[in-house]
């Protein structure tokens, strides 16, 4: 499929989506955004794939935000419509059915934090920053700042960086739990190409119950939580690749996992 705004590449068992406007530092328009949905779709409908990479053209920005020149003369109905787009496309990268990594090689502000962090984990470049600096245009995020972030980092971490809406380091939002690596930029795809590769060698069913549960259970109390993990745990043993995985083990070989 041929796109404007993004391109998406696969690379045996992984697949690279990357936001392609460096010119407007890869900001969030509304054709960017259903333009990302339909990637997210090619890449569901790729055979045998089990990572997807999200990342950004250039070496300045992963995303910069939203498009401001065109959200300056949207209404209230449109402001709606835009973030209700937003949240859908990223509802779209968390509920992925395999594991979704930021590589984060720039600007991640507003709706580029925002993204990254609907992926499972973020790695950054040392050159990256991240930020949700939308009160110093007068409004507050909208594509899920306000709630995704408060649960990964707590309230009052979230809220200075959103009441402030300053600017964080690599490294800053390294200490705050918000990026788990960072790498040279030279260097950060091939490493998160590393880690994508590690995870597609796993049994692709396994993983795939362990984020639906990670993700299901998180809002739950313990009790649900635990309830639903036994019942996903005891569905993983319906598959081929528990059979082989614990076979292989036994007989101290490399497992050959069909995802099945």
């Amino acid at each position: 499929m041929e796109y404007k705004n993004i391109m998406v590449s696969f690379e045996r068992e992984i697949g690279i989506l990357t936001i392609n406007r460096p010119k407007a530092l890869n900001a969030l328009n509304v054709e960017t955004l259903q333009e990302i949905r339909l990637g997210i779709e090619e890449a569901k409908d790729q055979p045998g794939l089990k990572v997807l990479i999200v990342t950004g053209a250039g070496e300045k920005a992963f995303v910069a935000g939203a498009d401001i020149l065109q959200m300056k003369e949207m209404n209230s109905i449109e402001a709606l419509n835009f973030s209700k787009t937003g949240h859908h496309t990223l509802k779209m990268l968390q509920d992925f059915h395999c594991p979704v990594i930021a590589a984060v090689n720039g600007f991640a502000l507003g709706g580029g934090t925002e993204i990254a962090l609907a992926c499972d984990f973020i790695y950054a470049s040392e050159n990256a920053k991240f930020g949700l600096p939308e009160v110093t245009l007068g409004i507050f995020p909208g594509f899920g700042g306000t709630q995704r972030l408060p649960r990964l980092i707590g309230k009052g971490n979230a809220k200075e960086l959103i009441f402030t809406g300053k600017m964080i380091s690599a490294q800053e939002a390294f200490q705050m739990g918000i990026v788990n690596k960072i790498f040279p930029q030279a260097s950060l795809m091939e490493e998160t190409k590393k880690a994508a590769l590690q995870i597609a060698g796993n049994g692709a069913i396994g993983v795939r119950l362990a984020k639906m549960v990670m993700n299901g259970g998180f809002n739950m109390d313990l009790a649900e939580a635990c309830n639903l993990e036994s019942y996903a745990f005891g569905i993983g043993f319906s598959s081929e690749d528990q059979k082989e995985g614990m076979r292989a083990f036994i007989e101290k070989r490399k497992p050959d996992f069909k995802g099945r």
